[in-house]
């Protein structure tokens, strides 16, 4: 339960807020300014309700140093026939919002919500700086292939602007991650950064996500709620997977990027909001607008800066020390010390596709850490669970299915029938080492005639 310390002036106005919030909050009295400012130092309330009188000479200067005591702690102010001078001084000298004395109870309850989530997205975002700055240095992202070198360029362009951007790319090629290099190399980065996958969520689902509703707006809306995009106000929304929302949401998201409002679902108050949209999708845009299944219009408001991320097999310089840094996390993380990968490992690193990009490198890096026991990853602990639909052996292409652990054998031997068993020709239509294919040939025991041992 929230704490929230209340400093108003009249027994009268205590009972009435009493009332309207015990059910929901702990709440802790100030009766008078001694005991106000000695709480302030405590620190430990969620929220702070505080009355000021235009009249009060000191009035401002205490909200001042209420601000500066209890940053980020969120402070509303209450008042009596204050002018709307006094309303915007109060507002300038940090409090969130300004309500009249007495308030209307449901307004109030609704603005302390805001200002508890509003609290928490900033909690969120502190946590996030302080844990992944290091991350998002551009210099520090890992791009050593020369095909990432124009995307690490754009990146730092991008950053410095607030123009809506697609990214474009395959899945699992770190897309999410590049917008939040965006965002918090931006200067925005001391806002929300809010990120939506819209394949997630069905329609009705989604559209609230995103902008909000009104309580008793639909089966289920028992309250109010906050979008995303009210949330993200002067930050920066994610939405991956863009192109996969429907039509009437397409004309929604495309107000927003016109104008720069929208209302909650059930409501009739325009909403304007600030926040920078970064989209993404793994599919050809032009193809979907063509097709008729996105709005032009839209699509060229989203796609203002366009970004493509090559696939991870385009990018063959980044899979080892890629390798290396997700082994040293993941090992940081189960506590284990490996030193890194055997020759045998890092050249079947090397060689596969990896048709799930980063996102299926993470995840068998991972996979291997915790079946490994030696101080280095062996071959036999890299489990890649999908190969390309097609090898070309020679002048023919044989068809293979997806398990490499039931199939590779026998791709295996006909390499090696089409070169007449010459090992080293068969690994180069392979396309992997002499020295992986040798060990292939031991684990599954392939031998021939020819050969004088097996190799």
């Amino acid at each position: 339960m929230k704490n929230i310390l209340l400093f108003v002036f009249s027994e009268e106005e205590r009972d009435l807020l009493t009332v309207a919030l015990q059910n929901t909050y702990a709440l802790h009295y100030a009766h008078v300014l001694e005991s106000f400012i000695s709480d302030l130092h405590k620190q430990g309330f969620d929220l702070l309700v505080m009355e000021l009188e235009e009249s009060e000479a000191r009035g401002i200067s205490l909200l001042e140093e209420a601000r500066r005591t209890v940053h980020p702690t969120p402070i509303i102010v209450l008042s009596r026939d204050a002018s709307p001078e006094f309303v915007v001084k109060a507002l300038k000298a940090g409090a969130y919002d300004f309500l009249s004395i007495p308030p209307n109870l449901d307004k109030l309850r609704h603005t302390l919500r805001q200002a508890l989530e509003s609290r928490q997205i900033k909690g969120e975002l502190e946590y996030l700086r302080g844990k992944q700055d290091v991350v998002y240095d551009f210099d520090k992202i890992i791009a050593r292939s020369p095909s990432m070198a124009p995307v690490i360029t754009a990146l730092k362009k991008f950053s410095q602007t607030d123009s809506t951007i697609l990214i474009t790319g395959e899945t699992g090629t770190g897309k999410s991650f590049l917008s939040g290099a965006i965002h918090f190399n931006s200067s925005r980065r001391d806002n929300p950064f809010i990120t939506i996958n819209c394949a997630n969520l069905s329609e009705s689902l989604l559209e609230s996500e995103l902008f909000g509703h009104e309580k008793g707006a639909f089966t289920g809306a028992i309250k109010t709620r906050t979008g995303r995009l009210e949330q993200g106000k002067g930050g920066t929304v994610f939405l991956d997977e863009i192109f996969e929302i429907n039509q009437p949401l397409q004309s929604k998201l495309l107000r927003v990027l016109e104008d720069k409002t929208f209302e909650r679902i059930g409501g009739n108050r325009t909403i304007h909001t600030d926040a920078r949209i970064i989209s993404a999708t793994n599919k050809n845009p032009e193809e979907e607008v063509a097709a008729g299944r996105f709005r032009e219009d839209l699509y060229y408001r989203l796609n203002i800066l366009r970004l493509h991320i090559p696939p991870l097999r385009e990018r063959r310089q980044c899979i080892i020390p890629l390798s290396q840094f997700m082994l040293n996390r993941v090992c940081s993380q189960l506590r284990k010390k490996i030193n890194g990968f055997a020759p045998e490992t890092l050249e079947l690193l090397k060689a596969f596709s990896w048709p799930g990009n980063i996102r299926q490198l993470a995840n068998t890096i991972e996979r291997a850490a915790i079946l490994e026991d030696s101080p280095l990853i062996q071959p036999d602990n890299i489990i890649l669970a999908e190969i390309p639909s097609h090898v070309v052996l020679g002048a023919r292409s044989v068809q293979t299915p997806q398990s490499i652990k039931e199939n590779e054998k026998e791709l295996i031997v006909h390499a090696l029938e089409e070169k007449g068993w010459v090992q080293k020709d068969a690994a180069q239509i392979l396309g992997i080492s002499p020295r992986v294919l040798n060990y292939k040939i031991k684990k599954y025991g392939i031998t021939h005639s020819t050969w004088r041992k097996n190799k």
